[in-house]
């Protein structure tokens, strides 16, 4: 996976959009931890339903199994059905996420310990923040399969890139296209930079790069 280090979502969202895909940016406006952070990894799916169950002698277990298997460049997605019951996500999944090669983690649902997860560097964007714990409240239904998110369907092993401008999913079936043009795009952005700041007129970008 070849990424510009220039790549931003913004790119991305545009790049999608040239190959017809205009339905790739999550609806939700998700906040990071970290402020300027930007994540991009391959999708790692979880999928939360509620419950009124709970096992005292193993409350977390498809979490912990989860989490446990996640390989180094995973981005994991939480999805909850935009629950406000409990938070999803804190400091020693986070740790242990960081442990394992995770690069970020997204949610359309809580977060807790955001000073904590601040502390360890960690790119966890949510919606917002509960200190509520999910146990016989919530439980994971499914991991590995198709989950929706912000109005977008995000399969394992999808292309998945968040900062403080929002997420966008990269479908496999595209990537390498939509890849090519976004790199492209980010490469000629610097170049198309330096020529606004020393005088040169938006016109003229337009007509001699085709970018803005």
């Amino acid at each position: 996976m070849n990424i510009h280090p220039s790549l931003t979502t913004a790119i991305l969202s545009d790049s999608l959009d040239k190959v017809g895909r205009r339905d790739q940016v999550l609806s939700h406006r998700l906040t990071c931890v970290v402020p300027g952070t930007r994540i991009v990894g391959r999708a790692r799916t979880a999928q939360f339903v509620p419950t009124l169950e709970v096992d005292p002698a193993h409350p977390y277990d498809a979490a912990i199994d989860f989490i446990d298997a996640t390989a180094p460049g995973d981005l994991i997605v939480i999805a909850t059905a935009e629950s406000n019951a409990s938070a999803f996500w804190g400091e020693l999944f986070s740790a242990a996420a960081r442990g394992r090669g995770a690069v970020g983690m997204i949610t359309d649902g809580n977060l807790r310990d955001g000073d904590k997860i601040q502390a360890l560097g960690f790119g966890a964007f949510a919606r917002s923040a509960r200190p509520i714990d999910y146990r016989g409240r919530m439980v994971i239904s499914a991991t590995q399969e198709p989950v929706t998110i912000g109005g977008v369907v995000i399969s394992p092993g999808d292309l998945v890139m968040a900062d403080d401008d929002g997420a966008v999913v990269v479908p496999q079936a595209v990537e390498e296209e939509v890849l090519a043009i976004a790199n492209a795009r980010a490469a000629g952005e610097s170049q198309v930079l330096g020529d606004l700041l020393s005088g040169v007129t938006l016109r003229q970008v337009w007509e001699q790069y085709g970018l803005l």
